[in-house]
């Protein structure tokens, strides 16, 4: 659902990163691929989006909460940070086939029609990877996505835990919507503030033809000849989505957890 929201913003983010030269703003940059290809190429990648969400974010979650089960309640921010960077970094190595299509494909639309990959969906995507350039290639970038997933997972998980634990400790604050949408912003700002840098990285590595960078390296120098700012390009787009899809993946969650799932977590007083 909250891939559903957030994929155009996912989009434009994407084509941020990539873009090289001139600056460019959001609003011109969005104006420009509806007018030359349509509003629905804004949801370009959207197969390999949900496919991503499908092994990224259920093998994150399901690591992390199993893992809470056998914690203490009042276990240390040390070890959730841990258990949240661990399930981050291995669902984000796993979903990385799916990332690299979504990647290519959310880029196509900038492309000239003779240099585009032209994957009709997901699937299609990861069969021409592997046939062209082998299997391996469909883990490329696999370290960088992972790290940033681990990242990415003590941005969101562990942030969203900790500010949820301190709101629930006031007399403010009961376990409803409006803590879950407070703890999902603060959560919010501190994923992207801290992932920003590692998916610029991440997006260059799975954009680049073959040859087109040595290695990671290679990429992080070529993105530092931007400047500082170059490793937060795209921040604004990429918190765009990250808020509205963190919160709404939260609140979905949230009420999962209330009527199916856990029930609600008492007051701490």
């Amino acid at each position: 659902m909250a891939t559903f929201f957030t994929h155009p913003l996912d989009l434009i983010k994407v084509h941020l990163q990539t873009h090289a030269g001139k600056k460019i703003s959001i609003i011109h940059l969005t104006t420009d691929i509806v007018k030359k290809n349509g509003f629905l190429s804004l949801y370009n990648g959207l197969s390999a989006s949900l496919c991503r969400q499908l092994t990224y974010s259920v093998i994150r979650f399901g690591i992390y909460d199993t893992a809470k089960l056998y914690m203490e309640k009042d276990s240390s921010l040390t070890s959730r940070i841990f258990v949240a960077f661990f399930a981050g970094s291995f669902g984000g190595f796993v979903g990385t086939p799916p990332d690299k299509v979504n990647v290519r494909m959310q880029n196509d639309v900038k492309l000239p029609p003779e240099k585009r990959f032209n994957y009709k969906h997901a699937f299609d995507g990861l069969w021409h990877v592997y046939q062209s350039e082998g299997f391996a290639k469909l883990f490329t970038g696999g370290g960088t996505a992972s790290f940033r997933a681990g990242v990415m997972g003590v941005g969101q998980l562990t942030s969203y835990d900790q500010i949820k634990r301190v709101l629930l400790r006031t007399s403010y604050f009961e376990d409803d919507l409006v803590t879950h949408f407070t703890s999902s912003m603060g959560a919010a700002v501190i994923a992207t503030t801290i992932t920003q840098p590692l998916d610029v990285i991440k997006t260059r590595v799975m954009n680049a033809k073959p040859g087109e960078f040595r290695n990671i390296l290679d990429v992080v120098l070529f993105t530092a000849k931007e400047g500082p700012l170059g490793f937060f390009k795209g921040y604004v787009p990429a918190f765009l989505r990250i808020g509205p899809h963190t919160i709404i993946t939260f609140i979905f969650y949230e009420r999962l957890r209330m009527y199916f799932g856990y029930i609600p977590e008492p007051k701490v007083k």
